[in-house]
């Protein structure tokens, strides 16, 4: 069993630097869009590190990840029986994403958010294990308003994003 640091010196002996940080953001990435049920970012980066051929780097660091994470959640003892305990669980269709779509609240999201109750917002952010459903939820909600606001007022809000987030966001397309 290796520890934390001898696994990023075995692969840097093997890799140089550079690629060995870069199989780190990619097992990351794995692990991200998994965990909120992304499919199309699993999927795009799944492909991508295929297509490059770095299946051993980047499973190598999944490996780690998750031996770190028993061994920082377990006593010793038992951090063996948990990992085969995973292994058992794990689900025997694996080309999908899971998804709870059932968790992601947006009706409570924009509750929270028009109530102006900070830490309630946070909560349920940070309690949704898939925000890709939560954003469509809140895409719904302002599709849903946009009909009842007065004429001129979607381009005014805008408008005020864009000042907001100036560099950053394309310039609106011109229209015919």
């Amino acid at each position: 069993m290796m520890a934390t640091g001898e696994l990023a010196d075995e692969l840097s002996e093997e890799l140089p630097r550079e690629e060995v940080e870069a199989a780190k953001a990619r097992a990351a990435t794995l692990l991200l869009a998994f965990r909120h049920g992304n499919q199309v970012a699993f999927d795009t980066e799944l492909d991508r590190l295929l297509a490059e051929h770095v299946e051993r780097e980047v499973a190598t660091l999944l490996v780690w990840i998750a031996a770190e994470a028993v061994r920082k959640a377990y006593a010793p003892e038992v951090a063996d029986r948990v990992l085969r305990g995973l292994a058992r669980r794990a689900p025997h269709d694996t080309d999908r994403v899971p998804v709870d779509e059932e968790a992601a609240g947006a009706a409570l999201l924009l509750e929270a958010v028009a109530a102006g109750d900070v830490a309630e917002v946070r909560t349920l952010v940070a309690g949704t294990p898939d925000t890709t459903y939560l954003l469509g939820g809140l895409v719904q909600a302002v599709a849903m308003m946009l009909p009842l606001l007065p004429e001129g007022e979607a381009e005014e809000i805008a408008a005020e994003l864009r000042r907001r987030h100036a560099g950053r966001l394309p310039l609106p397309r011109a229209t015919y």
